[in-house]
Parts: structure tokens; C-alpha cells; sequence
């Protein structure tokens, strides 16, 4: 009984790297893919929100920056398993950047173990076809996996990351970590105030 036992071990830690060997790859890809967009058409110094293209290119949406991290991960479209095997992906009914609403981004945990370095204040860039939008930490916190309420609509643009906790705990983790973010640069531009008639 114990061969057996130890033999399903093994038969499951080989699925498991094999899955993160094929995950690593498939994000090396979906990286050189989106270097090779930006190197045949740079995007502007400056973002041109006239310019966004709210739909993934050759199976890449934009791509995420952590400087604290030294960071880089190209970004697909949607959060399923698949998807997010692949590496980071964009929750499909939020925000792009660039638009004065939620983006929202997720990841397996086991792609995100540093994340736990980071804190409010800490700087995330989104790099688009359309420019690059820096966002600010405002907010870390644990939450429910099933709490959807990180995910509604702002009325600037913000960036929410999510991924599942605690980020040791693989696909057993019954939680999310939760980092809220701020754009900073480029500056949001403010709505004009309501008039009110006479």
C-alpha cells in the first residue's frame, strides 16, 4: 500500500512541475510576443487614450510591470484555469487602461509568491500598445474567494490585482490577496464640476 501511495506522490508533484514548466513557457511566449509588438510599433512617450484598443492583439492585452520586483509579465485575456496557466490574465468585464474605470488583473498565486513583498505605495505599470499608465498601492488586504466586490466600477481609473491566498498554499488556497491601485501617471483628468441651472 505505501508503494502505491508514494507512486501516486511522484505521479502528482511530475504533474504539478510539468503544469509550472508548461506555464513558464507559455509566459515566455505571450512575453516575446508583446516585445515583439512594441519594437515594430512603439507606443507614445505620452499615453494616447485615442489610440486604446480594448482587445488582445495575437493573444496579449498589455503587459505588467513591478519595479520593486523586477517584474514583467505580458497579460491575456480572461481568468479562466487555462488562462491564468499561461500567466497573468485580464477579468474580461473590467476596464482596459487608459479608460476612467476598474482594470482588473489576475494570476495563480504560484506566479505571484514575490507579491508578498509588496505594500501601499508601492508602483505597478500597465505598458499598452497606447502608452504606459503608472498606478499607486493604495490598498493590500484578504478577502473571501468569492468576493466580487473588488471588481466593480470606479469612477477613476484604478487597478485591481488579485490572486489566491495564502500564495504558498497552490491550488488549495481558499482566499484572495487583494491590491488596490490608484492611476498616478498619467494624471486622471477630472470631470468637470455639474453646473447647476438658474
Amino acid at each position: 500500500m505505501s508503494r502505491v501511495a508514494i507512486g501516486g506522490g511522484f505521479v502528482l508533484l511530475i504533474l504539478f512541475f510539468g503544469d509550472l514548466a508548461l506555464g513558464h513557457y507559455d509566459q515566455q511566449h505571450r512575453n516575446a510576443v508583446f516585445q515583439q509588438q512594441m519594437a515594430a510599433q512603439p507606443a507614445p512617450v505620452v499615453p494616447r487614450p485615442d489610440r486604446i484598443q480594448p482587445y488582445p492583439l495575437d493573444g496579449v492585452d498589455f503587459a505588467l510591470r513591478v519595479p520593486k520586483l523586477a517584474y514583467f509579465a505580458a497579460v491575456g485575456e480572461g481568468t479562466d484555469a487555462a488562462a491564468l496557466n499561461a500567466g497573468p490574465g485580464h477579468y474580461p468585464d473590467t476596464a482596459w487602461p487608459g479608460q476612467p474605470d476598474n482594470v482588473g488583473v489576475a494570476a495563480h498565486n504560484v506566479y505571484w509568491i514575490a507579491f508578498d513583498r509588496l505594500q501601499p505605495g508601492d508602483e505597478v505599470r500597465l505598458e499598452t500598445r497606447w502608452g504606459t499608465y503608472t498606478y499607486r498601492i493604495t490598498t493590500r488586504r484578504v478577502v473571501a474567494a468569492d468576493d466580487r466586490s473588488i471588481l466593480v466600477h470606479t469612477l477613476g481609473p484604478r487597478l485591481t490585482l488579485t490572486t489566491c491566498w495564502p500564495l504558498w498554499a497552490g491550488q488549495f488556497a481558499t482566499q484572495r490577496l487583494v491590491f488596490l491601485a490608484d492611476q498616478v501617471n498619467p494624471a486622471p483628468t477630472k470631470a468637470p464640476p455639474q453646473q447647476n441651472p438658474a
